[in-house]
């Protein structure tokens, strides 16, 4: 940085010394004093301004500006057959030796990402299916499941890395927090995992917007300039690219379509991990990272335990699971009344003593009624009358 300041006060000083001995405003040497301090301070400025420009975008102004000289000379020379001593015509010529110019350096500055090597390449390859951008967020990249995502095949298309979101998770990886730092450590070893990948197109974009201070909404730029889509799980990034009208793939909403669904009444088994915010009640969490709030486990903390969930809040944001913990015996209970139900279940034969075969007694039951004789039997068309046995026993 020393020599970025040493050049900038020689540059002045050449400006201040140049209009010193020049004098173009006349003999007076304060005014042209003046005038070198202000040009020299005004290009200081213009420099500093330009400090995060990438160089493509740079390089596109300058093509630009010279093809649009280039056409005001060629307009000027076509109009010669004008009257020069005309001051209308004498105006615009001026006009448009200027806008020409103008024009060319706004839009090639604009238009700078198309001269990056990848985009130069595209122009003279065979015509295609049109490509389709992904663009990775910082959040995305830390929490992991798009390499996942993108092994399977799920993520199709050219993932985009912006070059200001690597320089986000390199500041994150050299964070003093030591958790800050070992995130953003597995952000760029996801990163190098998906670039690993025989089956993605990765490119890193150095494609910037300095008007832009946040890195969300230069992520939204990014993806209107490529007419792509910002791969995120990051909630209000979401509904911001929404609001701007740009596509938004959020890893959290396909992981809730995935979750396998979950209703009111059904028996799971959970661990409780902490005590809740209202009394009496418990925490745990699914495997999948699911809150599961249960009423009566306070007690039950570092516990497996049965519940039965009451109710399942579904959101953008994600899905919380209330529930209600079950003892033992209602456990049991739950379970029998899912199990299909038995004969005997469905229609009990009346406790009524039996008429036992002649010449065999029936022997008293525990209860004191006599127990039905071997060979009775129970018809199964009227459960409802008494079970009597042929006489004789046959």
């Amino acid at each position: 940085m020393a020599w970025f300041v040493l050049a900038r006060l020689l540059f002045a000083g050449a400006v201040v010394y140049s209009a010193f001995l020049l004098r173009p405003l006349g003999p007076e040497l304060a005014g042209n004093l003046l005038l070198g301090v202000g040009l020299a301070a005004l290009a200081v400025v213009f420099e500093w301004q330009l400090r995060e420009t990438p160089v493509t975008h740079m390089f596109g102004a300058l093509i630009g500006g010279a093809i649009g000289l280039a056409l005001a000379k060629g307009i000027g020379a076509a109009l010669f057959w004008a009257d020069a001593g005309d001051q209308r015509v004498a105006f615009l010529h001026s006009f448009i030796l200027l806008l020409m110019p103008y024009l060319g350096l706004v839009l090639g500055g604009r238009k700078g990402e198309w001269l990056e090597p990848t985009r130069l390449m595209s122009l003279f390859r065979a015509t295609g299916p049109e490509r389709r951008y992904k663009i990775l967020d910082t959040s995305v990249i830390i929490d992991g499941r798009i390499a996942d995502l993108c092994d399977t095949g799920f993520i199709d298309g050219t993932i985009v890395i912006p070059q200001f979101v690597l320089k986000e998770l390199q500041l994150v990886a050299d964070s003093a927090d030591s958790m800050k730092r070992n995130r953003g450590r597995r952000g760029l070893d996801i990163l190098q995992k998906i670039q690993k990948m025989s089956g993605a197109e990765v490119i890193v974009s150095d494609a910037d917007f300095p008007e832009v201070r946040e890195v969300d909404l230069k992520l939204i730029e990014l993806a209107r300039s490529l007419s792509g889509k910002i791969v995120t799980n990051d909630f209000n990034l979401n509904k911001v690219a929404q609001l701007r009208g740009v596509d938004v793939l959020n890893i959290n909403e396909l992981a809730n379509a995935l979750k396998p669904v979950v209703l009111p009444g059904e028996i799971m088994k959970v661990f409780i991990l902490k005590e809740g915010k209202e009394y009496n009640q418990g925490v745990a969490y699914l495997d999948d990272g699911t809150m599961v709030v249960v009423d009566n486990a306070r007690k039950m903390i570092s516990k497996n335990i049965d519940i039965v969930v009451t109710s399942v809040l579904q959101t953008t944001a994600g899905k919380m699971i209330f529930g209600r913990y079950l003892d033992p015996s209602q456990v049991s209970q739950a379970q029998g009344d899912e199990r299909p139900r038995s004969r005997s279940q469905v229609a009990p034969a009346p406790s009524q003593p039996s008429a036992s075969p002649v010449g065999t007694p029936a022997a008293p039951s525990s209860s004191g009624a006599p127990a039905p004789a071997s060979g009775s039997t129970l018809p199964a068309e009227s459960p409802s009358r008494p079970a009597v046995a042929p006489a004789g026993g046959k």
